[in-house]
């Protein structure tokens, strides 16, 4: 274990998990949620106090899964790094009440090291632009080699070069690692999900995972259009898993840990079954825009009064 990796694991603030690098499970077997072994060890879940601020797992050598604890804030919100052999991407900067960037600098330090290489530039990127998705944004504003991606669709789409948003899905290359960007306003109006070419992983923000699915009933046919479009693109790409961006749920089925938890014992598995994205479509169209609370194993349909979105663009300066 070199140096660098040593300062990582003794570190007071963040705890970090080297697993064996995990090959992208086949359709075959992610589709039943009941058949296959947790990809990750647990993870911080806010039952100790003595957990670290951060939790890092790898899930192959070049996508890392990093977990804020509850502790800090009750969204508990996941955070990815996917290193291409260009530049790396940052999914999102967190929910606040902690430092997040000496954990994110040293996950790409050590990859760097074991690269041999002085540094990578980086990318920020967002899900979505809710609050508890980039709180952190500010500890990279200043930091050499990066760019930080902005909050509004017009921006979103302005870095990725999407010209019609939200219908047209680009790719954006890491280098040897090709991703697409696929707009999916409807949660919230910026929002976006990624499929990742290497590892067939979809990162879905806040549109799909083991957590309350929140839709403005205002937004209603949004999010549907928004599901149809994930849906028809990742059709034939045999999606390995799905990663959200949150765990809300317990192991029993269709079961929501209480809003606003400041623990999560008994928690859901962060990784979900690509089966779960066409449940989610055919329950959407069965709902239209009447929509109601609805609980599946993996997800709970989540209705909110109607609210107002976020503008295209920012406020001009």
């Amino acid at each position: 274990m070199n140096t660098m990796m040593h300062s990582v694991l003794r570190s007071a603030t963040v705890t970090l998990i080297l697993m064996n690098p995990i090959l992208a499970t086949s359709v075959a077997d992610a589709t039943d949620p009941e058949t296959h072994s947790p990809l990750f060890k647990s993870w911080i879940n806010g039952v100790s106090a003595s957990e670290p601020q951060m939790q890092v797992q790898r899930y192959d050598n070049d996508t890392y899964v990093i977990r804020q604890s509850i502790r800090t804030n009750f969204e508990g919100p996941f955070l990815y790094v996917l290193f291409g052999n260009d530049r790396a991407l940052l999914i999102d900067t967190g929910a606040g009440g902690l430092n997040v960037r000496p954990t994110i600098d040293r996950v790409i330090d050590e990859w760097a090291a074991r690269h041999h290489r002085m540094f990578i530039p980086l990318i920020v990127a967002h899900s979505h632009s809710h609050g508890d998705h980039h709180q952190g944004d500010v500890e990279f504003q200043d930091r050499p080699h990066t760019i930080v991606v902005g909050l509004y669709p017009k921006e979103v789409a302005d870095f990725f070069k999407i010209s019609d948003w939200p219908n047209q899905i680009v790719s954006y290359d890491l280098g040897g690692r090709v991703l697409d960007i696929i707009p999916t306003p409807g949660h919230q109006s910026a929002h976006i999900m990624m499929f990742d070419h290497k590892t067939r992983l979809l990162f879905s923000g806040d549109s799909l995972g083991p957590y309350r699915l929140y839709i403005s009933m205002n937004e209603a046919k949004t999010y549907r259009d928004s599901i149809d479009r994930v849906a028809a693109f990742t059709r034939d790409k045999q999606v390995s898993w799905i990663f959200g961006a949150h765990i809300e749920m317990t192991t029993k089925p269709g079961e929501l840990i209480p809003d606003e938890a400041s623990s999560h014992p008994d928690e859901h598995v962060l990784e979900i079954s690509y089966s779960n994205l066409p449940e989610l479509q055919t329950a959407l169209h069965a709902m239209g825009d009447n929509l109601v609370q609805d609980a599946h194993h993996d997800f709970v349909i989540f209705p909110e009064p109607a609210r107002e979105q976020q503008p295209f663009a920012p406020p001009a300066k």
